[in-house]
């Protein structure tokens, strides 16, 4: 209703920090916010009305939700609407894009516009049955973009049921797929790897209306997705890609009776233009060799909120979007994930820009320097580690640095893992050499 009227949106993590609360809200230019109950308090210090939202029907005669049964019941005049174009911005969501700290993503209402047709035209052309019998389960968290473009925009376009859970919890998955037939499930590698190992000793629970299991937000490893594929082999599992710069479109997977690739992240998404370049000169390279993924089409992002310079380097003059992503297509048409340029951690889907952490780490007194990297975990994908220098004579210890963090960021962003060294490894240009600290976090951890 709201982006109907001209309004823009920026969706924050519940579990943010009211420094990253702030931040945000300071820079997208915040005139009110939505929030529920539980979350009231860290946004009653904001210079600004704050709604407070019931999470059922029920609840919305209450007192304390009045402000919002007015917006919802009120009788207002609507006849003055504002002229919204395409162009204008609908929202802004945020990401660390290929490199740096987290930056705003400015979408379009074009950009949705693109990525609801991207689920109208190539989900819908998968099922020869009507997609409203579609029962999809959401757990991805819907202030991320995979998340909203799925549950929030995308399938109620199709007229799909969407089941929603507050949070992610294995056992209630399961009992959920099986109370309400729930046919499609969209997750991250982890929530895969829980679903695997729980689901066959779950009460005798088969699993039997769930169709297609379709993953995104990190790259998932061989041995998971066949470790799934063994388990329930009546069960389609696809891979996707996407960034919140491209609207989470990118590619869709698609496998036929033929044709089998678990491994693949699909095959590009209907309105897309992708190219593969040599990072080092820019050259375009043929199937089959590895080189940055481009992307290009009616769901790239405006840019970078408030930073020109950030959009010009990931953005080029004809439109296509450096993904920071090394891939191959095959001779088919298949996407193939193989690595990343960019520094960005993805710890159970969720991206963590290492520039963001060390930030905090280097305002503690006692910190004289530190780089933060990734290190592969087997649950999360990867975990945050910090590499850090100390003043002399200093007594920090590991759970120390590790506890300043948490005070002041998203749980998920927290350090797992502390190391102290008399030196961060850098270029000489003063780059930090990250490929050497994980290397040395593979052979400590």
């Amino acid at each position: 209703m709201g982006v109907k009227q001209g309004a823009v949106f920026t969706p924050l993590n519940p579990l943010s920090s009211v420094s990253e609360i702030h931040k945000q809200v300071n820079e997208c230019g915040v005139n009110f916010a939505f929030t529920v109950p539980e979350n009231i308090k860290k946004l009653e210090l904001l210079a600004f009305p704050v709604i407070v939202v019931p999470e059922n029907e029920k609840d919305l005669k209450n007192d304390c939700f009045s402000c919002f049964f007015s917006l919802v019941y009120g009788n207002f005049d609507l006849t003055q609407r504002p002229i919204i174009k395409q162009e204008d911005t609908a929202g802004v969501l945020y990401s660390s894009g290929t490199t740096g700290v987290s930056k705003g993503v400015v979408l379009t209402h074009r950009n949705l516009i693109s990525m609801v047709e991207h689920f109208v035209r190539f989900e819908a052309s998968q099922y020869e049955d009507s997609c409203s019998k579609n029962v999809f389960l959401a757990v991805l968290p819907m202030f991320h973009i995979y998340g909203l473009s799925l549950f929030a925009v995308g399938l109620l376009s199709l007229g799909s049921t969407i089941v929603v859970m507050r949070k992610f919890d294995i056992y209630e998955v399961i009992r959920v797929i099986d109370k309400y037939n729930v046919t499609h499930y969209p997750v991250v590698p982890p929530m895969l790897s829980a679903l695997t190992m729980k689901a066959k000793g779950a009460n005798g629970s088969k699993l039997q209306s769930l169709r297609q299991v379709s993953c995104g937000a990190a790259p998932l490893s061989a041995e998971v997705s066949n470790g799934f594929v063994r388990a329930f082999p009546n069960i389609d599992l696809i891979q996707g890609y996407g960034m919140t710069e491209s609207t989470a479109v990118g590619t869709r997977g698609f496998n036929t009776e033929k044709f089998h690739d678990y491994s693949s992240i699909g095959l590009l998404a209907p309105n897309m233009e992708a190219k593969v370049v040599d990072w080092n000169n820019g050259a375009f390279l043929p199937p089959g060799s590895s080189g940055e993924l481009w992307l290009r089409g009616p769901s790239i992002m405006r840019g970078y909120l408030n930073n020109k310079e950030a959009t010009m380097s990931t953005i080029d003059k004809d439109g296509w979007l450096r993904t920071g992503d090394i891939v191959y297509f095959d001779q088919d048409g298949y996407l193939h994930l193989s690595d990343r340029l960019k520094d960005i951690i993805k710890y159970k889907g969720f991206q963590i820009a290492p520039a963001d952490l060390e930030a905090v780490l280097l305002s503690h007194p006692e910190i004289v320097d530190v780089a933060v990297t990734a290190a592969k975990d087997e649950e999360a994908g990867e975990i945050p580690v910090a590499f850090v220098v100390k003043k002399v004579e200093s007594l920090l210890s590991p759970k120390h640095v590790i506890d300043y963090v948490a005070e002041q960021v998203s749980p998920y962003k927290k350090v797992r893992k502390v190391f102290f060294t008399d030196k961060i490894p850098r270029s000489p240009t003063g780059k930090i050499l990250r490929k050497e600290l994980r290397n040395y976090t593979t052979s400590k951890l």
